[in-house]
């Protein structure tokens, strides 16, 4: 079955409602086999046209991840970028701010790790907790000590703004930006929660905290339509994910990320006269020496 990706692209001219947003979608895939077939299909092309990224220099691509505890976002960078020469592919989590990172502008941190042209880029969660997990928890925000902050909803509209702009500002200097929200249910959440408890191999995966967090579901589903609402651009869209069922999610975000580079129409650089002759002469010298 094909997948159609723009149906899962927020478009910016119009509101979403993430309510409104499937968590789970008729399988893309007939059976397992069926599902690891297409994956590692789209995995070999996405390698194909990583090597053409890499050679050619000519573009760099970030693409950030963002979803609730216990979404898949961990296993799914491992299973669509498996396949991707490390090489030519650098992935970046975010914890909980250093006293260093918290001495700077909120994107000071994530603009340390952006790829360079020719390089892929994966941010496991990202700049955006810092209107999504600092809008709920208000203690965070404050930690950061900012000069005059504003009050009430001032303070994430100027984040906004400055998010749009910053990924403006990338776009036009050569980085594609895409960005995956991994919808999972709250009532899928808790069953996987209860699997980490339950399955002793699955017990380190395990936080207390996600507990304390899922306190807060409404809170969240509130900061996260008001951010792809506000952040959900032509350069730099958004899509939102259903991950209620892992396999169908991985093969939702593999075929975007197959399409993403497929859209930059990379090629190998071209080689000039001077650097054939140089090469044939090479090839001669080699062949003598055998």
């Amino acid at each position: 079955m094909a997948i159609d990706t723009d149906e899962y692209r927020i478009d910016p001219d119009k509101p979403f409602r993430l309510g409104d947003a499937a968590t789970l979608v008729p399988p893309y895939y007939d059976s397992k086999d069926d599902y690891r077939t297409m994956l590692d299909g789209c995995v070999e092309e996405m390698d194909e046209l990583q090597e053409k990224l890499y050679s050619s220099a000519s573009h760099a691509v970030l693409f950030i991840f963002q979803a609730m505890d216990a979404a898949g976002k961990d296993s799914t960078i491992r299973a669509v970028f498996s396949g991707v020469n490390p090489q030519g592919c650098n992935v970046s989590s975010f914890k909980k701010p250093t006293e260093l990172e918290l001495a700077h502008d909120f994107l000071w941190r994530s603009s340390l790790h952006l790829p360079r042209r020719g390089m892929i880029g994966v941010f496991n969660r990202s700049y955006y907790e810092e209107v999504l997990i600092a809008r709920v928890h208000p203690e965070v925000l404050a930690a950061q000590r900012i000069p005059g902050a504003p009050n009430g909803g001032k303070v994430w509209q100027q984040r906004y703004r400055s998010i749009t702009e910053f990924e403006a500002h990338l776009s036009r200097n050569g980085t594609r930006i895409v960005k995956f929200f991994l919808n999972v249910s709250k009532s899928e959440q808790g069953q996987r929660l209860l699997d980490r408890i339950d399955t002793p191999r699955k017990n380190w995966k395990f936080d207390p905290n996600d507990l304390y967090e899922r306190q807060f579901w409404p809170q969240y589903t509130e900061a996260y339509e008001a951010c792809l609402n506000a952040t959900s651009t032509k350069e730099a869209p958004w899509y939102v994910i259903p991950a209620d069922d892992k396999q169908n999610m991985r093969l939702i975000v593999s075929r975007i990320v197959l399409h993403t580079l497929k859209k930059l129409d990379l090629a190998f650089p071209t080689v000039s006269e001077d650097q054939l002759k140089a090469m044939r002469q090479a090839r001669d010298d080699l062949k003598e020496t055998e």
